[in-house]
């Protein structure tokens, strides 16, 4: 389905102008020309963006801007006008407008204005699905597990939590939830009731990456149209900002970043002014910072600056107790979102999904899961319902059954490798000759002569 935008402007000329340059960009673009009529529009079209004009003949855009804000909290609205003024602009980004973009408008700035609202809508609804499952505590430590790892790691982030100001570091493996226990950790501090902002440092260009932390000024650099573009430090003001994906960031962000945790000021890009904000930071990783400070990869002073308190999260397959836990709490997500009645996962099903591998962890967990119910018409989700899974794991299996053979850069003598590699098979058969032979393809009296040859002993256990 192409993202829909909804038009509202009163000039029917650059509303058409807008919507035949949007449509052959695959979007489904709606126009209304009534200020009075733009309410109802948005009700009837239900669009993923607006483009709203600023200034229209009957009303202040920023007024419209409020009301549509006030029933569709959710939508990004743009606003567009023909006049360069800077109040304008902050009072529409305090009005709650996404953006602002200038007349005439530069075409590839909106298309990259309007995909941007609409991935920001896409990570606002999972940041609010994630907060569904939060809000309620018992559904909290449902959805974390039950184990006694998990619900000790769960108390002592809640008890960092109650600081309003201690920056914390998460460190896991993909998907293990590092971006829930963030939410979790900002709805139990006294932040709860500001914004909660999250940044992937991974999916920034390298060059847009201080406007998208600490903004810009119009000019600042080439496709900067607007007169101020916020960043996300401003945004979180008051609130919590999530630095996702940190041991991503480039090593000259990394020294600009430090300077902003550490005075809590920063310039705009292009801009004279210097900022102060009061933001909590929060980073994660799924990498090991401490071994990418060693490698040189990243700075060992912002290391330390964001590890005041490390919460390492533990993959799935160290605690394969809370995974009922877990899986019961997407049932009743996929229950609600696909009108199904699914009540249980009998006991095989369960044994199944406790011993699967679950490398993307948690969020495999809940594909699986939805996948699942979206396709069961029974009342109870047994084995058959995930039989993809015994394949998968299957194929797994035979790929870690295969023969691997790693050779160091420098080389390696053969008899090294032919002397592990008969020591491995003996240690394979507790040292029965006759089998080691027959798994390498040698007769018993060769392999017998090439374990002389090399030194290994004939025993009956190869440790």
């Amino acid at each position: 389905m192409n993202p829909k935008v909804l038009i509202i402007d009163d000039d029917d000329l650059v509303a058409t102008s807008l919507k035949k340059v949007l449509v052959k960009q695959n979007f489904d673009v709606h126009k209304c020309l009534d200020a009075n009529e733009a309410k109802a529009a948005v009700a009837e079209f239900q669009p993923d963006v607006i483009l709203l004009d600023i200034y229209l003949t009957t009303h202040n855009g920023i007024d419209v801007l409020r009301t549509i804000k006030k029933s569709f909290l959710g939508i990004p609205v743009i606003m567009i006008t023909g006049y360069a003024d800077v109040k304008i602009a902050v009072a529409s980004i305090k009005a709650g407008a996404f953006d602002f973009l200038l007349k005439p408008i530069d075409l590839e700035q909106l298309t990259i204005v309007l995909n941007k609202a609409i991935e920001n809508v896409r990570l606002k609804s999972e940041v609010d699905r994630l907060s569904t499952l939060l809000e309620e505590d018992e559904l909290a430590r449902d959805f974390f597990g039950k184990s006694t790892k998990i619900q000790k790691l769960v108390n002592s982030v809640e008890k960092l939590a109650k600081s309003a100001d201690t920056t914390i570091l998460l460190e896991g493996e993909s998907g293990t939830g590092k971006e829930v226990f963030a939410k979790f950790i900002h709805q139990k501090s006294p932040r709860n009731n500001a914004p909660f902002i999250s940044i992937n440092c991974a999916a920034i260009p390298r060059e847009l990456a201080e406007s998208e932390f600490f903004g810009h000024e119009k000019g600042a650099f080439t496709g900067a149209a607007q007169k101020t573009k916020l960043g996300k430090f401003e945004l979180a003001h008051g609130g919590t900002l999530l630095l996702d994906e940190i041991g991503e960031l480039n090593l000259d962000m990394q020294v600009k970043l430090l300077r902003a945790l550490q005075e809590k000021k920063f310039y705009r890009l292009g801009g004279e002014k210097e900022i102060s904000v009061n933001v909590r930071v929060l980073a994660a990783t799924n990498r090991n910072l401490e071994e990418e400070v060693a490698k040189g990869n990243f700075r060992e002073d912002l290391y330390y600056r964001l590890n005041v308190a490390k919460v390492v999260i533990p993959p799935l397959r160290d605690r394969k107790e809370d995974i009922p836990y877990i899986a019961y709490s997407f049932l009743k997500e996929f229950n609600q979102k696909f009108n199904k009645e699914i009540h249980n996962i009998d006991s095989t099903a369960l044994d199944l999904i406790k011993n699967y591998h679950w490398k993307g962890n948690i969020r495999e967990l809940r594909n699986v899961m939805e996948r699942v119910v979206l396709l069961c018409e029974d009342n109870e989700l047994a084995e058959q319902h995930f039989g993809f899974l015994l394949d998968s794991k299957k194929q797994s299996d035979e790929t870690e059954d295969k023969f691997l053979l790693q050779i160091p850069s420098k080389g390696v003598k053969i008899d090294l490798v032919l002397k592990a590699l008969i020591q491995k098979t003996l240690k394979i058969t507790n040292g029965n000759q006759v089998k080691a032979a027959k798994i390498l393809g040698l007769s018993r009296s060769k392999l017998r002569y090439r374990m002389e040859q090399l030194g290994i002993e004939v025993t009956k256990q190869i440790n």
